[in-house]
């Protein structure tokens, strides 16, 4: 049996595979426990009404996503660190993210927010934490306004995702997008 803290986890990891796989309507408390390998209690016990359980998913998402982007971001920064090799990191990094059950449910979870309030705040809290990151990397790269192109380039970034996602495209428009909007010239003829 479980404890507490791997329970919490494995529902939360179920209720991203769920939303990616079938959407947010297909998340019910009885399918959660199947899959997370718990009594239906135990998902009640953890979260006592659905806004909490994807509220919490959203945000678990993002806190693993944003360790790995700063470990990747310290990796990398160490020493000086050019526009076009920062781009093609974050290109590499992209072409290597599956559009795996756990990596679509996020997309599913930030539109939901746009319709329930109460989701509105954790998807605050992640854009805000993607937002930070984005301008220590901007930053670390030299680029002036650092602050200020954070948020644009977060959304450049999700976008994209969002497009390849979509239309199965590669990674390739959205390094050049990136250099685009840190004002380097294209190195495509």
């Amino acid at each position: 049996m479980p404890n507490t803290s791997q329970a919490r986890a494995r529902i939360i990891a179920a209720t991203l595979r769920i939303i990616g796989d079938d959407g947010i309507a297909a998340v019910t408390n009885r399918r959660i426990a199947r899959e997370a390998g718990v009594s239906l209690g135990s998902v009640t016990y953890h979260f006592a009404t659905q806004h909490d359980l994807l509220r919490e998913s959203l945000r678990s998402f993002v806190d693993q996503e944003t360790r790995r982007f700063t470990d990747l971001a310290a990796h990398y920064c160490e020493g000086r660190t050019t526009p076009e090799q920062a781009a093609s990191v974050i290109g590499q990094v992209a072409a290597d993210t599956a559009f795996d059950s756990e990596h679509i449910a996020p997309f599913e979870l930030y539109l939901q927010a746009g319709r329930d309030p109460q989701l509105r705040a954790a998807a605050e809290e992640c854009f805000a934490a993607y937002d930070r990151l984005a301008a220590s990397l901007l930053g670390a790269i030299g680029t002036p306004d650092a602050e200020r192109l954070a948020a644009p380039t977060v959304a450049l970034v999700v976008g994209m995702q969002l497009r390849r996602l979509a239309t199965g495209s590669s990674t390739d428009d959205l390094v050049d997008a990136l250099l685009l909007l840190a004002g380097v010239p294209s190195q495509t003829t």
